[in-house]
């Protein structure tokens, strides 16, 4: 990773870490809570409201009687920084969030494996994967929240403003923005230099030429309109996933009702997290076709001869990550052999 990722994804997480030392002098609180305040940084129209947000919040108000309300805050209307959405669920800002592991990289070394070529993209059901490592491995990377949803979006593409990229030669020295330290060690490792920048600001960047394309899922082209300022999109690579979590604040749970925790928990979870990746995906393949469709813009698939160069680049990122993790006493190989394994 670059100086400035690394120094990114470092500062964001000192900053969860702090917030969740402070997290320790809360009390459940002894009364049952009445609304539950559900934060996050996109606009009511991302596939996130009706993958995630609706479900929920319908799903709870419906079990409780409407005694226990989710209120929505989109838009970053609780804090406009989606780096600091943890923060926000540990300090009792927001009680819900929504956020992606690659934002506070060094916060989740082991849950973002599902990040990874050749983990769980090619096994298919990423949430299934992530749940069954979590509790064994991976709990001790969420503190003070329970994570509601955890799931793996759509493989990642390159979203490009005007560059073909057929070949890794085509990477070279392009600026390519990622969402967190293991896209940004694929690009790396792909000649290109990566940008760490969180997803409402890459429309503009792009915009501008602040980059020259884009790595993250196809259904992001959408969500964040880049079909306006991206005009060449390659598929068919293996660069990775990237990892979503919704997570509560452990203190608020507690304090709610038993049958306040049992609405939520009814509504959490596998379930939660199936509805989130069906939806992305759906979102993604739909995208991918409507641009395959439209005169004005090119999208290159590649073949399995084309894309094996790029492969044999990801899959030896993935292995030399998975050795250094592992030579820092964290139990990563067994993550990853997990996660191919399923549930």
């Amino acid at each position: 990773m670059s100086t400035i990722s690394h120094a990114f994804s470092t500062r964001a997480a000192a900053i969860a870490v702090g917030a969740v030392l402070s997290v320790a002098a809360f009390a459940p609180g002894a009364a049952s809570a009445e609304t539950l305040k559900f934060a996050h940084f996109v606009p009511p129209q991302h596939t996130f409201t009706g993958a995630i947000v609706e479900p929920f919040k319908t799903g709870v108000e419906k079990d409780t009687g409407g005694e226990l309300e989710v209120q929505v805050f989109p838009g970053g209307e609780l804090g406009k920084g989606p780096v600091e959405q943890y923060v926000r669920a540990v300090s009792g800002v927001a009680d819900l969030v929504w956020g992606l592991a690659g934002y506070t990289s060094s916060q989740f070394p082991l849950s973002m494996i599902a990040e990874m070529p050749g983990v769980v993209d090619s096994t298919g059901l990423g949430y299934e994967k992530v749940w069954s490592v979590y509790d064994e491995y991976l709990k001790g990377e969420f503190p003070g929240t329970r994570p509601i949803a955890l799931w793996v979006s759509e493989p990642n593409v390159l979203i490009m403003k005007s560059k073909e990229i057929r070949t890794v030669a085509d990477m070279q020295g392009l600026k390519i923005r990622v969402s967190g330290s293991v896209p940004g060690q694929l690009i790396e490792a792909l000649g290109a230099i990566p940008v760490q920048m969180p997803a409402p600001q890459m429309y503009n960047a792009l915009d501008t030429g602040l980059i020259d394309g884009i790595l993250t899922g196809s259904s992001a082209i959408r969500d964040f309109r880049l079909n306006e300022v991206a005009n060449v999109y390659t598929e068919g690579a293996n660069l990775g996933n990237i990892l979503f979590y919704v997570v509560m604040n452990e203190a608020k749970y507690q304090s709610l009702s038993d049958a306040e925790k049992a609405a939520v928990d009814a509504h959490s979870g596998i379930g939660l997290s199936k509805s989130g990746e069906d939806n992305w995906n759906a979102v993604a393949k739909k995208m991918m076709e409507d641009l395959k469709a439209d005169p004005n813009k090119t999208v290159i698939s590649l073949s399995e001869e084309e894309a094996a160069p790029f492969n044999e680049i990801t899959y030896a990122v993935t292995d030399k990550a998975i050795a250094a993790l592992d030579a820092q006493g964290l139990p990563a190989s067994a993550v990853k052999k997990a996660m191919q394994g399923g549930m």
